[in-house]
């Protein structure tokens, strides 16, 4: 096995031992390792106690693998061993005075150098192999220096070769284009190295013509794009990705919709913009709910004055400026559009909204536990989300609900999240090819030339 990744699975005779940002990272990785040893530091207890009263998705981690924990004991002591229901054995290991000294300058007493001093002592004792999983890569950069195999917790199937970008060039004649427009469809034939998939968003193209369509996996062909609707309040797509982007955000049959893209590519606003069409035109949700994580939430809000929703102001920012631009559309209308429109500005119309309860706009912490029917939820900055973060959103979804996860996974502020181990890669990965989901990536920027030179250049 590599000593850079780890894809859940281990060999019978291999002592896995997890960090504590593993569990906080998945709860259930206790359970990912089938026919395995697992070791749990003594210390990793003593840091999910540290984590346990928060009432962010770090908390409730923390919480319920104490409670497994907890249920998982019974009458038998967690340092003899405990059967797992996977094959596996668990154990809570506790290093004695015996144990092999780290070399000077490593501190005993820091608690990453004694989860390494549980691993050395694991390997003396038991002879056997010792894999060290951790997100931090500091701890398996030392551990590597002491000659411990080491990897990186990653549940997810995709790695830098496979990363599902939901969108395919598929090259036709000529002749077929012009078919395809006439029939609103094409047969294609499956590729088994590069299989289409359910919602998977093609272009099609030809010496001199092409086309836009998306994959229908029942019938195994390709079929026209819905284009009755070609804008959501005064924003029209400028791309063919923002238009494969636009007939998934506007059809209702698809509840969940992932879209990843840089800065500036418009996948914030296009999203909100479709959302807030379909819950004040369409009227196919009740609300318009957005959400983003709040990375630093936990120690500087209680810095900042006045009341919550003030303190939240900063870090919402980036959605009420995509409102604004929104809502301000009527600035660029004729004398005679604007006088039939009402004179409210931009941030009156987002008040006005709000307080008709169409609109709201909250961190994701307060959403959790919450059942949401009937609303179009957007996720922003989802790259900065675990994949258990990620379930914990999805399943919350009501009937009726749609859901939209944004973000760009190269742009991640998560101290143990990269670019194939983050909840909005996972998710796309996970429901690839399901007829629920649908994932566009998002490549060109539109938010101006300068911007897109310097996404280009300055890499």
């Amino acid at each position: 096995m590599k000593g850079n990744d780890h894809n859940s699975k281990s060999n019978s005779d291999k002592f896995v031992i997890l960090d504590t940002n593993v569990l906080l990272h998945d709860p259930n990785a206790l359970l990912n390792f089938e026919n395995a040893t697992i070791i749990v530091p003594l210390i990793v207890i003593e840091e999910l106690d540290k984590f346990k009263r928060g009432m962010d998705e770090i908390g409730k981690a923390a919480r319920e693998v104490i409670r497994y924990l907890d249920r998982l004991k019974g009458d038998v002591k967690l340092t003899d061993g405990i059967p797992l229901e996977n094959g596996g054995y668990l154990r809570v290991y506790i290093i004695n005075r015996n144990t092999p000294v780290l070399p000077a300058g490593l501190d005993s007493k820091v608690k990453d150098n004694y989860i390494l001093k549980t691993a050395l002592q694991v390997k003396e004792d038991h002879k056997a192999n010792v894999l060290l999983v951790t997100k931090d890569a500091n701890l398996r950069i030392k551990a590597d220096a002491l000659n411990l195999e080491t990897a990186d917790y990653n549940h997810s199937s995709s790695t830098g070769e496979n990363l599902y970008d939901g969108v395919e060039e598929v090259s036709l004649s000529d002749q077929e284009i012009d078919q395809f427009y006439h029939d609103k469809k094409i047969s294609l034939r499956q590729n088994s190295e590069k299989p289409y998939y359910q919602n998977q968003y093609l272009f099609l193209t030809a010496p001199g013509k092409s086309a836009l369509a998306k994959f229908h996996a029942q019938e195994q062909c390709a079929r026209t794009l819905d284009f009755t609707i070609n804008n959501a309040w005064g924003i029209f797509p400028r791309n063919k990705e923002q238009t494969y982007s636009f007939d998934a955000l506007l059809n209702p049959s698809i509840p969940l919709v992932t879209i990843s893209g840089s800065a500036g590519t418009g996948k914030t606003l296009i999203a909100i913009a479709c959302g807030l069409h379909q819950v004040t035109e369409t009227k196919n949700y009740s609300k318009l709910l957005v959400a983003r994580p709040i990375i630093p939430m936990g120690k500087e809000m209680g810095f900042l004055p006045g009341e919550v929703s003030e303190k939240m102001r900063p870090w919402m920012q980036p959605i009420f400026d995509n409102l604004e631009l929104i809502l301000g559309i009527e600035d660029k209308e004729t004398d005679e559009e604007r006088d039939q429109r009402s004179k409210l500005t931009s941030k009156d119309a987002i008040n006005d909204l709000i307080q008709m309860k169409l609109l709201q706009i909250e961190p994701l912490t307060y959403i959790r536990g919450r059942s949401i029917p009937k609303q179009f939820l957007i996720v922003d900055e989802a790259q900065n989300l675990t994949p258990h973060e990620v379930k914990t959103i999805i399943t919350r979804a009501g009937e009726g609900t749609k859901i939209v996860l944004t973000g760009d996974p190269h742009q991640i502020d998560h101290p143990y999240l990269n670019i194939y181990s983050n909840g909005l890669v996972f998710a796309a990965d996970r429901f690839k090819g399901q007829k629920l989901a649908a994932h566009i990536t998002l490549k060109k920027g539109e938010r101006s030339e300068l911007a897109e030179l310097g996404a280009q250049i300055l890499n």
